[in-house]
């Protein structure tokens, strides 16, 4: 099953991690994987543009099966793999509607963290202005608060839609591990802080956490004054 499967992907990347955490979840251990160098451009590469013609990170193929969009790739291998590993929809209504809700707005705080940490890797030298960043930087603190709140009504050790883990934690632990590695400090953001160290520990999570950060565990301080 899994020896069907390939992943090319980047360390770092949430969405590449993204799906590494669905794999790990499914009992799909064993894929052909390679990663590839963001700084050289391997992205680019033909071999990547043969499957994902965007020259984006993660590629994803299933047999002759393609799922590139990392959102789409983890909903496929729920769907696919329903009976195997961890059930990652929860049956309650309830918790089913929060993890699809939890999920998209994740893709607003994914954009936010980057237009921040990225910001100077995404705009031309001569198109900066400190404005801006600051513009950036203020909508993130707002996004920060909104997660805060969700995860301060859900309670001391939820997960994001409600007390089991689901494709929301899948999907959105990765943009909160980049925060914290980023340097966001668990002092302001304690239910982020307390989420991100119950998360950490979970196996999948584990067996996929970004080779280069157990290399340099330190991170960096970009997100201290937030």
């Amino acid at each position: 099953m899994a020896q069907d499967m390939t992943l090319l992907w980047g360390s770092g990347s949430p969405p590449c991690w993204r799906v590494m955490i669905a794999l790990e979840e499914k009992n799909l251990q064993g894929y052909n994987q390679k990663l590839l160098s963001f700084e050289k451009m391997e992205h680019k590469s033909q071999e990547v543009l043969d499957i994902n013609p965007r020259g984006q990170l993660p590629s994803f193929k299933h047999g002759d099966i393609i799922v590139n969009e990392s959102y789409a790739a983890c909903f496929y291998l729920e769907s696919q793999f329903k009976s195997q590993g961890n059930q990652l929809i929860p049956d309650s209504p309830e918790e089913q509607a929060r993890m699809y809700q939890r999920m998209f707005e994740g893709l607003s705080f994914y954009e936010k963290l980057n237009a921040v940490i990225y910001y100077n890797w995404f705009i031309p030298e001569d198109e900066r202005h400190d404005s801006a960043l600051q513009r950036n930087r203020e909508a993130l603190v707002t996004e920060l608060k909104l997660w805060e709140g969700y995860l301060q009504k859900l309670g001391s050790g939820s997960h994001l839609a409600g007390p089991t883990f689901s494709l929301a934690d899948v999907v959105v632990f990765p943009t909160v591990a980049t925060l914290f590695r980023f340097g966001l400090s668990a002092e302001t953001y304690p239910k982020l802080g307390e989420y991100h160290a119950l998360l950490k520990e979970r196996p999948s999570i584990k067996a996929s956490w970004p080779p280069h950060w157990l290399e340099n565990p330190k991170g960096q301080d970009t997100l201290n004054d937030i």
